[in-house]
This record gives C-alpha cells, sequence and structure tokens, in this order.
C-alpha cells in the first residue's frame, strides 16, 4: 500500500505527501502554504517529485512558487483554472505518470466546488480537493447543483476500497449535518464516534474511503428514500430529481448550525 502522510497547514488544511515505492520521493497534493511543506521534507528527509493541484484556491496553491525556489518539480492542475504555475495543464482523460513513485493518475474533471476543479484517482486512491469530504462535499462557489452532483457521482462509482484524501478537516462538522439528516444510521453513528476518538488524539480522520461515504455522506445518498424525504420536510416542498434532492441538501447543510 502507498503510503500517503499528511501536513497541516492553516487552521483545517491538509497537504498530502504521497511516498511512493523509493520511499525518498514524494509528490505534494495541494501545497497552500510552503513552510510546512519544506518542514516536512527536510524533516524526514524526503524530495519532491511532483505538485499536484487540485482548484485555484489559495489555501491549495499558495505555496507552490515558494516550493518552486527550492525545487524544480513539474507541477500538474487543472487546465480550466488560472494558476500561474502550472507546467502541466490537465483536463478529464488525461493521464499522468510520476515515474520516481512508480505511480500512475487518471485525471477526473469534477466542477462545482470550482469550475475548473480536477481530481487525480489511481493506485488505489482518490485525490479529490475539495469536491467530497468525508460525510460532506464542497460549497458551490462557482458551479452548480447539476455539476457538483454528477462530479460526486463519478466518485461514488469508484472501487469501494479507494483511499479517499480530501482537502480540510470537517468530519466532525460534518457528521452532526449527516445525523441531522438520517438521526437514525448506524453507520453514521459508529463513524461518529470513530472520528471523534481519532480527533481527540489530534489525530486525523482521513483517509475515509468510497465505501464509507456510500454509507454515511448524505450527498452521496440523494437517492435514498429517507434522505429525500429528510431534504423535502426541510424544503417545504416535494423533490423531484436526485439533483434537487442534493441542491436541497446543500442549500440546508449552507444554512446549518447544528
Amino acid at each position: 500500500m502507498t503510503d500517503v502522510l499528511h501536513v497541516r497547514a492553516f487552521a483545517d488544511n491538509y497537504i498530502w505527501l504521497i511516498r511512493g515505492k523509493s520511499q525518498g520521493h514524494v509528490a505534494i497534493v495541494d501545497p497552500g502554504d510552503a513552510d510546512p511543506v519544506l518542514a516536512a521534507l527536510e524533516k524526514q528527509r524526503l524530495t519532491p517529485a511532483a505538485i499536484l493541484c487540485t482548484h485555484h484556491h489559495g489555501d491549495h496553491v499558495g505555496g507552490v512558487a515558494d516550493i518552486l525556489k527550492h525545487y524544480s518539480i513539474p507541477v500538474y492542475g487543472p487546465a480550466r483554472e488560472r494558476i500561474p504555475t502550472l507546467t502541466h495543464r490537465l483536463q478529464d482523460g488525461d493521464h499522468i505518470n510520476i515515474a520516481e513513485l512508480g505511480l500512475e493518475f487518471d485525471v477526473l474533471d469534477v466542477p462545482g466546488h470550482t469550475a475548473g476543479h480536477i481530481a487525480f484517482s489511481g493506485g488505489g486512491m482518490l485525490f479529490c480537493g475539495d469536491t467530497l469530504f468525508s460525510a460532506g462535499c464542497g460549497r458551490l462557489f462557482e458551479g452548480t447543483a447539476e455539476q457538483m452532483h454528477a462530479s460526486l457521482s463519478r466518485f461514488a462509482a469508484l472501487p469501494e476500497a479507494t483511499r479517499m484524501y480530501c482537502g480540510h478537516e470537517y468530519t466532525e462538522a460534518n457528521l452532526r449535518f449527516a445525523l441531522t439528516v438520517e438521526p437514525d444510521n448506524a453507520d453514521t453513528r459508529a463513524y461518529r464516534e470513530r472520528a471523534q476518538a481519532l480527533r481527540k488524539q489530534n489525530l486525523p480522520t482521513l483517509p475515509s474511503t468510497i465505501g464509507l461515504e456510500r454509507r454515511i455522506n448524505p450527498f452521496l445518498r440523494s437517492g435514498v428514500a429517507g434522505v429525500r424525504q429528510a431534504a423535502e420536510k426541510q424544503a417545504g416542498h416535494a423533490l423531484v430529481s436526485e439533483v434537487e434532492v442534493f441542491a436541497a441538501l446543500r442549500r440546508w447543510k449552507d444554512g446549518f448550525r447544528g
């Protein structure tokens, strides 16, 4: 199994270091801040082979330029977003091979949180930025509910064992909302206990898995009768399609203070 290390940044960001077969090289995912990354590389005697960016927000790309002052490495990211430091602009269906790691990734276009957001899938792993969170999903800053629902559906179709690495430690807050939507979901209750135990030890709740998210994440469950009923009660009217259910859930979550 590929080793993935986490670097904390800002209040709740995770920057991921994917360590490949050589163990000495890593790919850096979404480095919003260079300082903790550079410190981790030095402390653990790691050499970066590439930088992977999922979207243009500063807390995901703000450290790239400073890292490039120390290392001359390729920077992969979304073709449809303005990130000046990119050396390789990627779109849906592209494929990248990071030889130093012995790893290959497929590129998925997953608009919704931002217009050109991408994700990297390969080696049984998914690096999804701010599109999917554990028990939640990203806000619709630039995309539509239709786009985000389609993007999340692509993730849900991945193998259940796929390990999901997202950009923020939002799990406990997301689980409070998930249990408001589905208070009787035993999987969600059990996961909340595990997540709380990890956070008490200051450990990440991540990675999650696609299989777990299918069972507990309301934003992947808009076709489930109980989720639809809860969304309809909150919205105050019938919801015809899964996209309408998803949109109602997203609006509900945006105003949720539980």
